[in-house]
C-alpha cells in the first residue's frame, strides 16, 4: 500500500517538530504539509487533498473543531485529532469513534492511530464520508459544554409566525435567525448539516432533503450528493480536467461540483 499522504496541524512550533519527528519514523507515513493555524489547514488540505490529517483543536483563531465543519465532505480526510481536552470531550469521541492522541504526545499511542487509519484506508468510505463522526463528536461536545453552562435554546415555536425566506438555527444555547441570502452553501454529514453562512458554520441536526424542503430551490441547487450552493454566493467556476468543476464563492471558499451535478451548472453559468 502507499504511503498515507498526511498533514500536520498546530500552532505550538514544539508540538509540530515533537509530532513530524514521531512522524517521521513511521514507515506508512508521508508528510506532504505543515500548517500552523486553522485557516492554512482548510486552505491546504483543499488543495492537495490528503488522505490523513493530524489536526490540534485548542489553536487560536480557527480551531480544530471549526477545520473539520468548514471542509466539503467529499474531500474530508480522515482525522485524529491531538488533544489536550478533558475526560468528557475523550468520551465523545470514543463514542463516535473518532480518533485521538492525548498531549503531551505519546510516540507508541501516535503509532495505534496509524495503524487504525491505515486499516480504515482500505476499507472505503460510506457516502457520508469522513466528516460525519467528527461532526457528531462535535456536536456531543458542544451539546455537553451548553449542558454545564446552564444554556437553555428557546424553542422555535416562540418564534413570532412570518418567518418565511429564514432558517432557525439551534446554535449554542439560543436558536439563531439566519435569511437564506446570508447562507453560503449546506454541507451534509450524515444526519447533520453544516450550514456555512457569513463566515460562522452552524451544525444542525437534519437530513439534507428536509433542509432542501426549507430552503428556496431557486436559490439553492445541489453540486454534490454531500453538498448545496447559494448560487447568488458563485463569483467564478473553473472546469475541471477529468470533469466536474469548482465554484468560487464571495466567501473565498472554492467548492468542487461532481461530475454528476455538472450539467445543471452549466446550464445556470454557460
Amino acid at each position: 500500500m502507499s504511503k498515507l499522504k498526511t498533514i500536520i496541524v498546530d500552532d505550538e512550533p514544539l508540538a509540530l517538530d515533537l509530532l513530524r519527528s514521531i512522524l517521521g519514523a513511521i514507515e506508512d507515513i508521508e508528510i506532504i504539509a505543515e500548517c500552523s493555524n486553522g485557516r492554512d489547514a482548510i486552505a491546504t488540505a483543499s488543495s492537495l487533498h490528503p488522505d490523513l490529517m493530524f489536526l490540534d483543536i485548542q489553536m487560536p483563531g480557527v480551531n480544530g473543531f471549526e477545520v473539520v465543519k468548514a471542509m466539503q465532505s467529499d474531500v474530508m480526510p480522515m482525522v485524529i485529532f491531538a488533544t489536550a481536552y478533558n475526560q468528557f470531550a475523550i468520551d465523545a469521541f470514543d463514542l463516535h469513534a473518532v480518533d485521538y492522541v492525548l498531549k503531551p504526545l505519546d510516540p507508541e499511542r501516535i503509532q495505534r492511530a496509524v495503524t487504525r487509519a491505515v486499516e480504515r484506508y482500505s476499507t472505503p468510505a460510506d457516502e457520508a464520508g469522513h466528516k460525519t463522526p467528527l461532526i457528531g463528536a462535535i456536536e456531543e461536545i458542544t451539546k455537553r459544554l451548553d449542558k454545564e453552562s446552564g444554556a437553555d435554546a428557546k424553542p422555535a415555536a416562540e418564534l413570532p409566525p412570518g418567518m418565511r425566506r429564514k432558517l432557525l438555527i439551534r446554535d449554542s444555547g439560543m436558536v439563531k435567525v439566519v435569511p437564506f441570502e446570508d447562507i453560503d452553501w449546506v454541507d451534509a454529514a450524515g444526519d447533520y448539516m453544516c450550514v456555512h453562512a457569513l463566515g460562522e458554520t452552524h451544525i444542525v441536526r437534519s437530513t439534507l432533503r428536509e433542509l432542501l424542503q426549507k430552503l428556496d430551490d431557486k436559490m439553492f441547487i445541489r453540486i454534490h450528493r454531500s453538498t448545496v450552493v447559494n448560487i447568488e454566493r458563485v463569483v467564478t467556476v473553473t472546469r475541471l480536467q477529468k470533469g466536474g468543476s469548482l465554484l468560487h464563492l464571495a466567501d473565498g471558499n472554492s467548492l468542487r461540483v461532481s461530475r454528476n451535478y455538472r450539467e445543471s451548472i452549466r446550464q445556470l453559468f454557460q
